[in-house]
């Protein structure tokens, strides 16, 4: 079950996941098979934690945490939904921190 940020609870649904990191790859040179390993890289770790129900953020923690590997753009796109930014400043912070995690280099 995964806990929503209102309480909520919803079975886990790996298409749900997959639609996500879809959208944020969207028109980004991902390929089909990086989407699928970072879903199955999700499941796993939740999996391997073994508890029945796991909170929406830790799925969005994960989620980023690949993605920021993979594509800094698609990371950003996901952060901005995920993280639902209030202003530009806080989607310039996250830009900044995805720059000083690639080493200072600028995000494509």
């Amino acid at each position: 079950m995964v806990v929503k940020k209102d309480g909520r609870r919803e079975q886990f649904e790996r298409q749900k996941l997959v639609a996500g990191i879809k959208r944020a790859c969207q028109k980004r040179t991902v390929a089909a098979a990086q989407i699928d390993a970072v879903a199955d890289e999700v499941e796993r770790g939740i999996s391997e934690k073994g508890e029945k129900e796991v909170e929406s953020r830790e799925l969005g923690d994960l989620v980023m945490s690949r993605l920021r590997d993979i594509d800094s753009v698609a990371y950003i796109r996901f952060a901005s939904v995920y993280r639902s930014f209030s202003d530009v400043e806080e989607f310039m912070q996250e830009i900044r921190s995805m720059e000083a995690h690639c080493g200072g280099e600028e995000i494509e």
